[in-house]
């Protein structure tokens, strides 16, 4: 997901944008003041109640940077609802519910810090060390332990492609794995496998989402969303066959890869060349540093422990019957890692100096976080779910079935357009469920639509090269950026193309 050196790659200096951007707020503001449009008895305000929504759609794909779209959102919706202090009206009461509180807790304190400490003592490069030079000894070997690491590192976006992409980057170099299969092999073991294995903040973040009024029935609290996200894993078919295809391709058995990923496997294979003749690869040498003292020894331990305590309170508690603590899991395990940190001789002082490091490498995600949880609650109020309900059900209700496919292909879109798996969710999630859910409760068809917005918006953050996961994949495995994109788009859209058939199958045999 696009956190870190968000500010990079997004437009911030292009004044022609910002007075785009200014210039279609002013005349959208104008347009709605001039509108007698009002919700009175109404539970919505017309094609108005799309206006945030479409806006920040529009704005995040005309200037590629999803914080800028977010924030126009929220403020159109101030002024469409005539709640023009947005500040007393939407963020506050947003940033102080409980449900942000919950993500701000794992993504930023917990994560951050997490990431902080390993940045210290180096615990999670040298288990990644230490295991590819025992077990890696041919082309095909590099790429599978490429893959093995995507798993493991399973949090999804940048955490997996900066400890993957660094760590295999120098045993897949030896072996002479081209940059456009190791690119790859991080970008599709990123965000597809974080919806796969649901032990990381995922869960928390989506299901902040769908915890809404219009949803109650079907998603009374937090935990009900949570399990609904671990009932769509089996259903999740994008995140599934790219995976797949990304396991396959690293066995060398892979059915079609497309003309420029063959291209780039006989280049390497036959002349060594890692990047094509010309290409502009993307360096990032602070990427491949971790910032341990010349006084602490990494050490496996350093790695296991606190995966371990992550793992085994997200997973046993789900193994009992229970729902998977993330909470929790996330706490006690940068809790573990600062203890023992300390322990093997790390100063106080440089253990919480770690965690604080960490801390503020996430915080961008936190802002975007809570503008996407504000506008949610901004589309919500202006009841743009019932409006797409009451406008489109009529015709959905004719060949419900396509409802699936549709969401996909529109995720699929969105995500690209604007780089932003997370983003793409705070738009998709608070309308299209609703609009799910009463064109029928059935949960099949419930959970297959909420797979769909799952898989379409993580292919965007894929592959999209305004997309920070995709940029650090380049960045981290040293290729370049236009030729990952272009290597790995076709595998992606064939996994995608795949996954809509399916979901049109599966929900056209269950209205039958």
């Amino acid at each position: 997901m696009n956190f870190d050196n968000y500010f990079r790659f997004a437009r911030w200096t292009d004044w022609r944008q910002v007075l785009i951007v200014s210039s279609l707020v002013i005349c959208t503001s104008v347009a709605i003041a001039n509108t007698e449009a009002t919700s009175g008895g109404s539970e919505h305000y017309g094609l108005l109640s799309l206006a945030p929504a479409l806006a920040t759609l529009i704005i995040s794909f005309w200037t590629k940077n999803v914080l800028l779209g977010l924030l126009c959102g929220v403020l159109l919706g101030g002024v469409v609802t005539g709640q023009y202090n947005v500040v007393n009206a939407y963020l506050i009461p947003s940033l102080g519910s409980e449900r942000y509180a919950q993500i701000l807790l794992v993504y930023l304190w917990a994560l951050g810090g997490l990431i902080g400490i390993w940045n210290k003592n180096g615990g999670a490069q040298h288990f990644a060390i230490t295991a590819a030079n025992r077990f890696v000894r041919s082309r095909r070997s590099a790429k599978v332990f490429a893959w093995i690491m995507g798993v493991i590192f399973h949090q999804g976006g940048t955490i997996s492609t900066v400890l993957t992409g660094t760590t295999v980057k120098p045993v897949a170099d030896r072996e002479y794995v081209s940059h456009e299969e190791l690119s790859y092999v991080v970008d599709s073991t990123a965000s597809p496998i974080a919806t796969v294995i649901p032990f990381n903040v995922w869960p928390a973040y989506i299901a902040g989402l769908i915890t809404i009024e219009s949803l109650r029935p079907m998603v009374p609290d937090q935990e009900s969303a949570i399990a609904w996200f671990l009932k769509a894993i089996p259903f999740n078919f994008y995140a599934l066959i790219a995976v797949t295809f990304t396991l396959l391709l690293s066995l060398d058995k892979m059915f079609w890869v497309g003309a420029k990923m063959r291209a780039a496997i006989e280049r390497s294979s036959s002349t060594h060349q890692l990047n094509r003749p010309g290409a502009q690869p993307l360096l990032s040498p602070e990427l491949n540093e971790a910032e341990v003292p010349d006084y602490y020894r990494p050490s496996l331990i350093d790695f296991f422990l606190p995966m371990s305590v992550l793992l085994g309170f997200s997973i046993v508690p789900w193994l009992l019957g229970g729902s998977p603590m993330i909470f929790e899991a996330f706490g006690l395990s940068v809790l573990s890692a600062m203890l023992l940190s300390a322990m093997r001789g790390m100063p106080v002082h440089d253990v919480f100096e770690a965690v604080l490091n960490g801390i503020k490498g996430v915080t961008v995600g936190a802002v975007i976080l809570g503008l996407a949880v504000t506008l949610g609650n901004v589309s919500e109020s202006l009841g743009a779910a019932v409006f797409v309900v009451e406008n489109s059900s009529s015709i959905l209700q004719q060949v419900p079935y396509i409802l699936p496919g549709l969401l996909m292909l529109v995720c699929m879109f969105v995500s690209f357009s604007i780089g932003s798996s997370w983003g793409t969710y705070a738009v998709m999630y608070p309308i299209a469920l609703p609009l799910a859910y009463t064109i029928s409760p059935d949960p099949l068809f419930f959970v297959l639509n909420f797979s769909a917005i799952l898989g379409g918006a993580v292919f965007g953050d894929q592959c999209s090269p305004y997309s920070d996961t995709t940029v650090l994949s380049a960045m981290a495995c040293g290729a370049d950026l236009m030729d990952h994109v272009l290597t790995q788009l076709p595998l992606a859209l064939l996994a995608a193309g795949i996954s809509m058939v399916l979901y049109v199958l599966i929900a056209f045999v269950s209205f039958l």
